[in-house]
């Protein structure tokens, strides 16, 4: 018995058998932090895709589903609005909504204007252009817009193909 404590004992203090015990133990050390990271990652990817199921309740619009498809039905309004310009008097647009609700929203002089990816100016926008504002309310209960784009009318998608 003693001779084999005696022979453990000198390969455990041989060098050799300490740098294999140093790198088992670091390997262990590394195995467990990857294994917490692949933990955390797999955690922040299950909430992302479950937000990301649940947009449109997230932000109050609803659930997705038959009744509420479209760009219209999944586009919040708060500080913002979507839909045709109905009347013109710059620097104020009028807009109807999908809610066919007028919203009086104020140009000014910062407010970029989008059709597609090209930059337009105030006088490009005309009568019955379909439009997405985001921007913020005013005391006067108009939106102070921020961004503007032109889109293609959504009545493209209920016409025969």
């Amino acid at each position: 018995m003693k001779k084999i404590h005696e022979k453990i004992k000198k390969v455990l203090d041989s060098k050799i058998s300490v740098s294999i015990l140093y790198a088992v133990g670091i390997a262990l050390t590394a195995m467990l932090i990857f294994y917490g990271g692949v933990a955390v990652g797999f955690h922040k990817a299950s909430f992302g895709r479950a937000w990301g199921d649940h947009y449109n309740e997230n932000f109050g619009m609803g659930p997705r589903g038959p009744g509420n498809m479209g760009m219209m039905g999944y586009l919040p309004n708060a500080h913002g609005t979507v839909g045709k310009i109905i009347k013109m008097e710059l620097p104020t647009v009028i807009v109807q909504d999908k809610d066919n609700t007028e919203k009086v929203v104020l140009i000014k002089d910062d407010t970029r204007i989008q059709k597609m990816r090209e930059q337009i100016v105030t006088t490009d926008l005309k009568i019955d252009d379909f439009i997405v504002v985001v921007g913020s309310p005013n005391e006067q209960g108009q939106i102070e817009a921020k961004l503007i784009r032109v889109m293609p009318s959504p009545d493209f998608l209920n016409q025969p193909k």
